[in-house]
């Protein structure tokens, strides 16, 4: 195998370029046409392709280092067949035809209409338009970009020659254009102490970019559209981003805006490691993203030019259970289904039967009954004892019953746990639920006993009222509310008798549980709450 030299290619003028990134690696495997090294210069960036298919044997060169046209940048060993090919392709480039002179020409004062035309493209055909840099109407000055084109291994900006007003564009984001074409309008003042611009300068493709520094800053002020034809009307800050031309087409072709992504290259250059990182990035975060932070706001109106007033914070309690209520308001579509349980016998052995039956010291209330009612219930109806899974597409059954009750105390509303209540009788559910009740009161309730709880009870019974409306507490999936019991007249077939009525409430999460599962589930807890015989099965 023989080993060939690669030389930088004739710059189109430009001297002391530097070298901003090196594509391969010794001992790479490299095709025709490769990219091996990028080099920029004060207005331009360029790729420098491989001229054969080869190995890399050797680097010559290194990122910083300043180069110029026939500078020496690798060796790559090409097989027999491949080294008369790469013979020629390393032979130094034929050098661009000079510009033609500038030939003075007669003008008047008055404006006059001036075609602006593409340049010399280097022997290139039909390079596509991937930006327009102005909209009819703008006024331009002179060398400012009118619109970038770009062919496979460079861009270029097509600057205007002389200041003026854009009439119109002839050609179209998309558009493919050669050299010579009429591409846009203006309207100039001439100026008889100004010769007439050749209206073919000659420009380096592979020299990319032919604007000065006050045609960067003028286009800087101008609304940029976007490089794909899909999204025209969109925008982007050109100057902002740092990369070469295949990066450029590669985040066309993957709807990437690369004013969002970081480099890190030379110069926060993007490489298309950068570029491929992003939109993994990207790709992870689908579903993954976090709810916006929750905002609690009062309101902000002065109060004090009504009268006096008076302001108390909030406690810590208070201001934890309003994030959580504010939270799952906002994020569980909830429903309430409400009913009634006829509780007169169940009342009559409490305060007849089992009075008698009662260790000194225990206090058995309605509660207690109930409690036990909402296990047997939640063992019958096991989507109401359950979580929404993270996905949002499947439920977390589960295979314990912990039931909390919402404990009002001084400083807010707190909701002890009483874990694995099916084990537990009526007598241990009522002596548990007041030792917890005691606890949270006397704020030495310790933090797991507020955990781990899969069904909440808000019972309001000692206060009163006949209905309300409890706010799922999340990940919950349901939540029973307690009112007080108050004697009714009910029809018994043949006659109204007096019977004390519970008035219980259901609020359920309607993305797990429809209405009929609620009214069942609510009817079988007031079946088993009207007969105490239920309860004991």
């Amino acid at each position: 195998m023989s080993q060939t030299q690669i030389t930088v290619p004739d710059l189109g003028g430009m001297d002391q370029v530097e070298v901003i990134e090196i594509c391969v690696q010794a001992g790479d495997r490299i095709s025709e046409e490769e990219s091996l090294v990028v080099l920029e210069g004060d207005k331009a960036s360029m790729e420098v392709p491989a001229p054969m298919a080869g190995t890399i044997h050797s680097l010559l060169v290194k990122v910083g280092d300043m180069v110029s046209s026939g500078s020496p940048l690798a060796l790559v060993e090409a097989v027999a067949q491949e080294s008369a090919a790469a013979s020629a392709s390393s032979e130094p480039r034929e050098a661009a035809p000079a510009a033609p002179e500038a030939k003075p020409v007669a003008v008047n004062s008055a404006p006059t209409t001036l075609d602006v035309r593409v340049p010399d493209l280097g022997g290139l055909d039909a390079v596509e338009i991937i930006e327009l840099c102005a909209s009819v109407g703008d006024e331009l000055q002179g060398e400012q970009s009118l619109m970038v084109l770009e062919s496979d291994k460079a861009s270029m900006e097509v600057p205007v020659e002389q200041a003026g007003t854009l009439l119109s564009f002839t050609v179209q984001l998309g558009d493919k254009v050669s050299e010579g074409d009429v591409i846009a309008t203006m309207r100039v003042a001439a100026t008889e102490s100004s010769p007439a611009l050749p209206s073919s300068a000659p420009v380096k493709a592979q020299a990319a970019k032919s604007q000065t520094a006050k045609s960067q800053t003028a286009k800087s002020q101008t609304a940029s559209k976007t490089a794909t034809q899909s999204t025209p009307a969109a925008t982007a800050n050109r100057g902002a981003v740092h990369t070469g031309p295949a990066v450029r087409k590669l985040a066309r072709e993957m709807g990437v805006d690369l004013t969002q992504v970081s480099g890190t290259g030379p110069r926060q250059r993007i490489l298309k490691e950068d570029l491929y990182q992003f939109v993994k990035q990207k790709v992870n975060s689908v579903g993954q993203a976090a709810p916006p932070p929750l905002t609690i706001r009062g309101s902000d109106e002065d109060f004090s030019r009504f009268g006096e007033i008076s302001q108390q914070p909030l406690s810590k309690i208070k201001k934890l259970t309003a994030k959580n209520m504010l939270l799952s308001w906002t994020t569980i579509p909830q429903v309430t289904h409400f009913d009634e349980a006829d509780i007169t016998e169940l009342e009559a052995y409490r305060k007849g039967q089992m009075k008698d039956q009662i260790p000194d010291g225990v206090k058995v209330s309605p509660l207690a009954f109930i409690l036990k009612a909402c296990v047997k219930a939640l063992q019958k109806f096991p989507q109401f004892n359950a979580s929404l899974g993270p996905d949002g597409d499947s439920l977390i059954l589960k295979q314990y019953y912990n039931l909390s009750v919402a404990v009002d105390t001084p400083d807010g509303l707190m909701v002890p746990v009483i874990k694995q209540a099916q084990d537990k009788g009526v007598l241990d559910l009522a002596r548990e639920s007041s030792q917890l009740a005691k606890l949270a009161r006397d704020k030495k309730l310790p933090m797991d006993a507020m955990m781990g709880a899969s069904f909440t009870i808000s019972s309001l019974g000692g206060i009163g009222g006949t209905a309300f409306t409890p706010i799922v507490n999340a990940p919950q999936v349901a939540i029973l509310g307690v009112s007080k019991a108050a004697y009714k007249p009910v029809w018994n077939g043949e006659s109204f008798e007096p019977r004390l009525m519970l008035p219980l409430c259901v609020t359920y999460d309607h993305r797990v549980i429809d209405g009929a599962q609620a009214a069942m589930f609510t009817r079988y807890l007031c079946q088993l709450l009207s007969d105490v015989r239920h309860l004991l099965l």
